[in-house]
């Protein structure tokens, strides 16, 4: 019974790492696009 409440944690630890990774990543391309990006001169 614990056991698979410690893998159960485990797994849903993990995909949160993931998700809040793949969220930093996101806002840092985000980031350098607006940075980069020609200004808008009209």
């Amino acid at each position: 019974m614990w056991k698979k409440l410690l893998i159960l944690a485990g797994v849903v630890s993990a995909a949160a790492l993931v998700v809040k990774k793949a969220k930093s990543a996101s806002d840092e391309r985000a980031l350098w696009h607006e940075a980069t990006a020609a200004p808008d001169l009209r």
